[in-house]
């Protein structure tokens, strides 16, 4: 399947992940296949939460898994390939163009995975990510985003304190989880607002060396400084330009609130950049369609 494992697309603390190729149903389709390199007990607990989270989610801007094989030496999950890679480097390492109305539509498909993980995919359980960041953002040829990496993920029951030790990217997590280890839906959505961040600045969670995105861009809100930071590129489009990214730059300063009851729910964040995008869209007169 993946041309004794010749195609390295991605890889990780996890492992890698292969570009493999399998017969389907319209002939011959692309599969990404990830490799755990840790052959442990810990390991292969990960992958069988992963398999467990999947089984209970289906959403079209979620990667699917397409099937496992735990039997080998070294087990492995198959997904669907998706063809750009991942946000972060579309956003920052190619540089692609990339239209407010492309970001936008990328901002809100995610969101609304993140809300469906949270509040839809089980009446019985929470489903938390825990490493949300724009390196698990994939885009497809049409820059449609599905949330990815599930290794991390956790099911929480509803009726448990959501206290889990979660391993995820320092320059994304919540510090309120990182100073008590209370992970919580609230914890998703801190780093989904760096996430908007990176949308908004086209700039790294750590970017110009060391420097931290989220608490530069928090203190130039309150500075009244935040529009130097937006993209360029973006704001040459004129002032309704502007407006939209210093709203979704709103968006993302509550998400990032140091108490976590102030912090919006993922459904509210979505919903807050629909409007968003609407109002957009009317200043230039194009139909809207978002995510459902």
């Amino acid at each position: 399947m993946t041309n004794n494992y010749s195609r390295i697309v991605g890889r990780g603390a996890f492992g890698r992940v292969y570009k493999g190729t399998i017969s389907g149903r319209n002939g011959m389709a692309q599969v990404a296949v990830k490799r755990s390199i840790a052959i442990n007990k810990e390991r292969q607990k990960d992958f069988a939460n992963e398999i467990t989270i999947q089984s209970n989610i289906s959403h079209r801007n979620l990667v699917q898994l397409l099937g496992c094989c735990l039997e080998t030496e070294v087990p492995m999950l198959v997904y669907e390939f998706v063809q750009r890679g991942s946000l972060l480097d579309v956003l920052h390492g190619r540089n692609d163009p990339l239209p407010l109305e492309t970001r936008l539509n990328i901002a809100i498909c995610s969101a609304v995975a993140l809300a469906y993980m949270h509040s839809e995919a089980s009446q019985r359980t929470i489903i938390l990510h825990g490493d949300v960041k724009s390196g698990n953002i994939l885009l497809d040829e049409d820059f449609m985003p599905k949330v990815s990496d599930f290794g991390t993920a956790r099911l929480m029951s509803m009726d448990k304190d959501h206290t889990n030790w979660v391993i995820g990217d320092s320059s994304y997590i919540d510090p309120v989880y990182m100073k008590t280890g209370l992970l919580t839906e609230k914890s998703d959505v801190y780093s989904f607002g760096i996430v908007l961040l990176e949308l908004v600045t086209r700039k790294k969670a750590r970017y110009d060396g060391n420097k931290s995105l989220p608490l530069d861009y928090v203190k130039a809100t309150v500075d009244g400084t935040a529009r130097e930071m937006l993209d360029k590129e973006i704001v040459a489009g004129g002032e309704e330009n502007v407006k939209c990214l210093q709203e979704v730059g709103r968006i993302a300063v509550q998400c990032l609130e140091v108490e976590v009851d102030d912090r919006p729910t993922m459904s509210e964040v979505a919903e807050r950049l629909k409007v968003c995008k609407s109002r957009w869209m009317e200043c230039h007169g194009k139909a809207n369609e978002v995510c459902a």
